[in-house]
């Protein structure tokens, strides 16, 4: 994934380039752009400048099919159904696929078919990845991807992440888990400071 002079809010533009099997981490304080950045990547809020993936340009393809690629996974995410697995895609090979990640970051495939009212704010989370990676898109753009997790949970997630990586995902991430970010990222972008491009940890 390339982006060039992509300007959000007040920040200066912001330029980057992270490739296959790579982690970029985007830092700064709240309130800084960190999650209007990771959407304006996956094509859900309004941005000026240009981003690219795999040789093509986002203003190029159609909004669904960009974000089947590149995946924005929400601090906070919102669920539209009463369970996980209503929300999954209908595929036989996606809903496996996320059973298998949900017991990856130690949830039994059972919490899928849990009303999610139910279920705990870090179970709701893990769920949202499981929910994200159903479908192997190319890209995951995670926002607090550790939030409202315990420290086991957290190595579990983490995990699941270096397995991405491995497996030729790009990741772009933003955390307050500064620890977290280090362990993971090639390169870092912290907003709100001069000049923003990405350079190593």
């Amino acid at each position: 994934m390339r982006a060039e002079h992509i300007k959000i809010g007040t920040s200066p533009p912001i330029s980057f380039e992270v490739g296959s099997g790579e982690c970029l981490a985007i830092d700064g304080p709240s309130g800084s752009g960190k999650t209007r950045l990771l959407r304006a990547l996956a094509d859900l809020d309004p941005f000026s400048g240009r981003v690219f993936f795999d040789g093509a340009e986002q203003s190029e393809m159609p909004g669904p099919a960009w974000r089947g690629a590149v995946r924005f996974v929400a601090a906070e995410p919102v669920w539209w159904t009463d369970t996980a697995r209503e929300a999954l895609p209908p595929d036989e090979a996606c809903r496996s696929r996320a059973v298998r990640v949900a017991a990856a970051i130690g949830l039994p495939a059972a919490a899928l078919d849990q009303p999610l009212q139910q279920l705990s704010t870090g179970e709701r989370h893990r769920l949202s990845l499981a929910r994200a990676l159903a479908d192997n898109p190319k890209v995951l753009l995670l926002d607090e991807p550790t939030s409202g997790l315990d420290p086991a949970a957290v190595a579990l997630v983490e995990e699941l992440i270096r397995y991405r990586l491995l497996s030729g995902n790009t990741v772009v991430l933003a955390s307050h888990d500064a620890a977290f970010s280090k362990r993971l990222a090639n390169a870092r972008i912290a907003l709100g400071k001069k000049p923003l491009t990405a350079h190593a940890p």
